[in-house]
């Protein structure tokens, strides 16, 4: 159980994100702005990804500060490689995301493990890049106003078939706009 200053902070930050959502639903902010707007707060914020997740709060925290920081140094990539320039830079910031990414898959995973896999829905989404084309999946926590997690990998996959939660089908995502618009 999360109390004392720790519970405002979790307040605050859940506010915060659920704030970015309908701004970004409204159309009010871009994906650009919404992933450059979750990377200052995460840092304003100054509070680092738990090692333990014992609470709810605590894995979707380190879920999106990780999804945050890995979003974000895949961005600055992108721009770099826009510009033609700088390839091992744009390398670096390619590993930094993957390496993000992967933990934000780790945090998924004990996410997961602390609700015991319990009303989880999992399944591949449809998605305008080729890249991501049969690989990216989408996890729905029922139990949870919006709560979607994403991934690609394929150890999560192989744990989400073994727990029963994974359908092989491909649905459209719940936050489809989101997905697959470009930054």
């Amino acid at each position: 159980m999360i109390t004392g200053s720790r519970n405002n902070i979790f307040d605050r930050f859940f506010k915060q994100r659920e704030s970015l959502i309908i701004q970004y639903k409204n159309g009010d902010i871009s994906k650009r702005e919404y992933i450059e707007f979750n990377f200052d707060y995460i840092k304003k914020m100054n509070l680092q990804p738990f090692q333990r997740i014992d609470s709810f709060e605590k894995g979707i925290y380190t879920y999106q500060y990780y999804n945050v920081l890995a979003k974000y140094a895949y961005m600055l990539a992108v721009d770099i490689k826009k510009r033609g320039n700088h390839p091992k830079l744009y390398k670096e910031y390619i590993d930094r995301a993957n390496y993000y990414y992967h933990l934000k898959d780790k945090t998924t995973f004990k996410l997961l493990k602390l609700i015991d896999f319990k009303n989880v829905d999992a399944y591949y989404i449809k998605v305008q890049s080729s890249y991501l084309k049969n690989k990216l999946y989408e996890i729905v926590l029922k139990d949870y106003n919006n709560i979607v997690l994403h991934s690609k990998s394929l150890w999560l996959l192989r744990i989400l078939k073994e727990e029963g939660v994974f359908t092989d089908i491909i649905k459209k995502s719940i936050v489809d706009s989101y997905v697959n618009e470009k930054y």
